[in-house]
């Protein structure tokens, strides 16, 4: 595996693979669900590690953490420890939402993080719909997703119009998920106002579930709220967008993805986009790739959807590893 080619989930395996065992798990207790599945992934895929790449990957990070101040890190988490020692967790709860305000969440929506996605819609399915909108648009977007999916038919469409219409989460809403979340998990916290932007979380949900439902969902937010449905509508990120990658990027998002996807994910879109990826490409790769779209033969729309979600995904998350810039209509989407 050359270097040139390792996404940051596999230089971070490669750095917890080089602490060792007991270092690793006290890393890794520190980060969030999502981080952990990618880093664990590249762990479990990585093949033919040079002692030259772990001794890189090491060197690169022991010179990045020399160039941070210590004092500027962690300063949350060490106030949030000493309060809650010095006045107890009730008292420190009320100082902590002054003194960090928007640092509080509660642990129920922590302990749905780590939680299968039809795990979390059956704890959630017979409340009401703003409780719905609340723990979907906390959820990272791709479980939210899944959530979404796992819901009965019927929920979605007034789910995702809530979660649409969220501006500011307010303390008696929050309340009122605590004890439904003491009642399934027997976790309660409170938690201050937080601030959210309800359209860009529908607009990343909707971007993650199949294609009918994407369809379904947004005929619905258009019914009930013209306005809203549209506005979510073209904040959503779609296939003809990564034109507006630039070569870099591009190349980047190239080397995440497999061929035979990406065969079926080019198959009937705009001679534009396919030549986007294949002026980013060798000529002799792009060569190839032509003749194993032709050689593809008719696909099924539904299949070149699905593929085209897939890369889709992948350049979410390259921009959200700061890997790429996605930009729609000249702002950034990230």
């Amino acid at each position: 595996m050359a270097e040139a080619t390792l996404t940051g989930a596999q230089r971070a395996a490669i750095f917890l693979l080089g602490v060792g065992e007991e270092a690793a798990a006290a890393i890794m207790r520190h980060m969030e669900p999502r981080e952990v599945q990618r880093v664990g992934e590249a762990m479990a895929s990585l093949a033919g590690v040079s002692n030259a790449q772990v001794a890189e990957v090491l060197r690169d990070f022991h010179q990045e953490a020399g160039n941070v101040n210590p004092l500027a890190i962690g300063a949350s988490d060490f106030t949030q420890r000493v309060m809650v020692q010095a006045l107890g967790e009730s008292k420190a709860r009320t100082m902590l939402s002054k003194v960090l305000p928007g640092k509080q969440q509660t642990r129920g929506i922590e302990a749905l993080k780590w939680m299968d996605a039809r795990a979390v819609a059956e704890i959630i399915e017979d409340e009401h719909p703003q409780i719905i909108a609340i723990v979907l648009a906390s959820l990272d977007d791709d479980h939210a997703a899944q959530v979404l999916a796992a819901l009965p038919e019927a929920l979605r469409p007034e789910a995702m119009l809530r979660v649409a219409r969220l501006e500011v989460i307010d303390p008696a809403a929050m309340e009122e998920l605590d004890q439904v979340l003491e009642r399934q998990l027997g976790k309660v916290r409170k938690s201050p106002p937080r601030s959210v932007n309800g359209m860009t979380s529908a607009a990343a949900i909707l971007n993650n579930v199949d294609t009918n439902m994407e369809s379904a969902l947004l005929t619905a937010l258009r019914e009930a709220d013209s306005d809203l449905g549209e506005k979510v509508s073209e904040l959503m990120f779609v296939f003809e967008d990564l034109l507006d990658l630039d070569d870099r990027g591009m190349q980047r998002l190239i080397r995440e993805i497999a061929v035979d996807n990406l065969v079926i994910a080019l198959k009937g879109v705009d001679d534009a986009v396919r030549e986007k990826f294949f002026s980013n490409m060798s000529s002799r790769a792009a060569d190839m790739l032509k003749e194993d779209i032709e050689a593809k033969g008719p696909v099924k729309l539904s299949e070149v959807e699905l593929a085209q979600k897939e890369v889709l995904s992948v350049a979410t998350r390259l921009a959200d590893e700061g890997e790429l810039a996605l930009g729609k209509g000249g702002d950034d989407f990230v």
